[in-house]
């Protein structure tokens, strides 16, 4: 596969004795949009957080634009996941104190950027996902796929060169969810950002660019 942005050899993870992850080998090309489908406890939300630097592997290696994550410290992955990766998760995970606006802003603080600036980036990102009219709305007062959509910008705040979504559509309705999923595809194409996500909507599968799929820890 040319142009490869992230790959993985023979990755392995196990709780105690649980062997989660089993051997996963695989490739990502830049500007994919790629779904590893699978039913719940199959291992994919596990291999999502392998893959973006969340956890270790036991064996195995991940390279992300080349770099081994398994010779990297901890500094050394949270650098990488603010300069290069975003997340998306199934719960939002924005913060209930703050607007939609300073949810977004939020991971531009550690790098002590102008507030202008910062503001002004926020902004054009919530008017990229449809959500100009709400910037100043507390998480409270959005819906599920508005809180979805402020995920989705804080995302790519800091211009990652790809997003891990873990289940973005997975606590919305069908209607909601294929919005999502359309927004998504929609900022895959224009921005030219990778996208990896994980899903068991059978739904979305013929949507992505490619799909994989798990069981038991295992490609199938």
């Amino acid at each position: 596969m040319s142009n490869v942005i992230l790959s993985c050899e023979g990755l392995t993870k196990r709780y105690e004795n649980l062997l989660v992850i089993d051997n996963i080998s695989l490739n990502c090309a830049q500007g994919e949009l790629l779904a590893i489908g699978g039913q719940s406890g199959s291992g994919k939300s596990t291999l999502l957080s392998l893959l973006g630097g969340l956890e270790y592997s036991d064996e195995g290696e991940i390279y992300l634009e080349g770099q081994p994550l398994s010779k990297m410290n901890e500094d050394e992955l949270a650098l990488l996941r603010r300069e290069k990766v975003g997340f998306v998760f199934q719960s939002f995970n924005l913060i209930p104190t703050l607007t939609a606006l300073e949810n977004v802003e939020f991971p531009l603080f550690p790098i002590k950027s102008a507030k202008k600036d910062m503001e002004e980036r926020a902004k054009k990102l919530l008017e990229v996902v449809g959500l100009k009219d709400r910037l100043h709305h507390l998480p409270a007062k959005l819906s599920g796929g508005e809180k979805q959509r402020v995920a989705i910008a804080r995302a790519l705040i800091n211009n990652p060169k790809i997003v891990f979504a873990d289940e973005p559509t997975g606590n919305l309705d069908s209607a909601a969810g294929e919005e999502i999923f359309q927004l998504i595809k929609r900022l895959n194409h224009e921005m030219s950002v990778t996208f990896l996500l994980v899903t068991h909507d059978e739904n979305l599968f013929d949507k992505a660019d490619r799909i994989i799929r798990i069981k038991d820890g295992r490609l199938v």
